[in-house]
């Protein structure tokens, strides 16, 4: 069901914990499927020099978002704003179709926290005030509709 990466992922995290000299932290999530994302960035020169993350949720929740971490830290802030849940996904060889969702929360947690990094510094990162929020039981919903197709 899970990939060898998945697996390697949930079993040995990279980067969990919590940055105390963070100038950057996203958290999303959403009651209907319990997974709570939050993504601690230290931001120095438009490099993300350091990324932890906390997560709650399932083995795929705490995968996505290490995979996530691990595709961000180093980069530049315009590099991580182009990381997307396809991008995740692919870096694990894949999800099965009920757990994309995760890869969703994952770009939606780093996100926020690059939204919030604008937000503290007045630096305008082309992100917009509503970002749209992501419904698990909808997503949940089309993919049991494309399974059957």
């Amino acid at each position: 069901m899970y990939s060898e990466k998945v697996m390697d992922h949930f079993e040995n995290p990279r980067n969990v914990g919590k940055l105390e000299n963070a100038n950057a932290v996203g958290e999303v999530g959403n009651a209907t499927c319990g997974d709570i994302m939050k993504i601690y960035m230290n931001i120095e020169d438009g490099i993300i020099k350091d990324v932890k993350f906390k997560t709650f949720g399932c083995g795929a929740a705490i995968a996505t978002s290490s995979m996530a971490t691990e595709l961000v830290k180093g980069k530049s802030v315009e590099e991580a704003l182009r990381l997307s849940n396809r991008a995740v996904m692919e870096a694990l060889d894949g999800l099965p179709p009920a757990k994309v969702h995760c890869s969703v929360l994952a770009e939606q947690a780093i996100r926020a926290a690059l939204k919030d990094y604008s937000q503290k510094t007045g630096i305008d990162l082309g992100l917009g005030e509503d970002e749209r929020e992501f419904d698990c039981a909808s997503f949940h919903h089309d993919t049991a509709q494309d399974d059957t197709h």
